[in-house]
């Protein structure tokens, strides 16, 4: 069975530490990783802020991102894919080294707090590695649990209440029927978001209910779309 590490490390040892000390009451989360390399990584951030421009202002002079773009929002929240140029040794040596899977990565005031699942049984081999690469790097790496993947799955919420009514609403539409009868333009028109916005609540939403119904703990990473 699949284990999860939780542990937390240094804002400064991170990625978009810059963003986090320039705007004031901001909170980034990780999403799916799309690639990562030695000298690249793609990955979906969703944020929340008091100023959205104030935010992609500072993500345009943070070092770590390379790129950015507006993939969708809602009025307290929006999500980026972003490039981070500067390589991110601890992520590159999860995702590639160790085979883990980032389940949950959330700023923390000072700190970046991380959940990743890895596939072999000896979690407590890996969780070791990490601080060895943390002690390398010269920063400390604070481990705070190690536990099956379905205990994580029981412990949280199965999905957000905007994600469940843009669902249930899809659903009543005939959303989800083949062929569909509404088109997803239809449902963002009226729940009075835009398109984008009812896209990502919806992929969120079926991709969280089947990360907690469906998925057994095998180690394997489920593409979110």
């Amino acid at each position: 069975m699949a284990l999860i590490v939780e542990f937390t490390v240094p804002a400064s040892k991170f990625a978009l530490f810059n963003t986090l000390t320039t705007v004031p009451n901001v909170t980034l989360e990780l999403g799916r990783v799309i690639d990562t390399t030695a000298e690249d990584i793609t990955i979906y951030v969703w944020a929340r802020a008091q100023d959205f421009d104030a935010l992609e202002a500072a993500f345009e002079d943070d070092p770590s991102v390379t790129s950015f773009t507006l993939s969708s929002e809602t009025a307290d929240e929006r999500s980026y894919r972003m490039t981070w140029d500067e390589p991110i040794d601890l992520l590159v040596h999860i995702m590639t080294e160790q085979q883990g899977t980032i389940v949950h990565a959330a700023s923390q005031n000072d700190t970046w707090a991380l959940r990743v699942s890895f596939p072999e049984r000896d979690a407590l081999a890996q969780a070791q590695e990490l601080k060895e690469l943390a002690q390398q790097n010269e920063f400390s790496l604070d481990i705070r649990r190690i536990y099956p993947t379905d205990e994580y799955r029981r412990a949280q919420p199965v999905i957000t209440s905007v994600q469940q009514e843009s669902l249930v609403k899809a659903f009543e539409a005939g959303y989800f029927e083949v062929p569909k009868e509404v088109t997803l333009t239809e449902l963002a028109d009226a729940q009075g978001v835009s398109h984008q916005a009812m896209s990502e609540r919806i992929r969120r939403g079926v991709h969280h209910l089947i990360a907690q119904t469906l998925i057994t703990g095998d180690g394997h990473d489920q593409d979110e779309e």
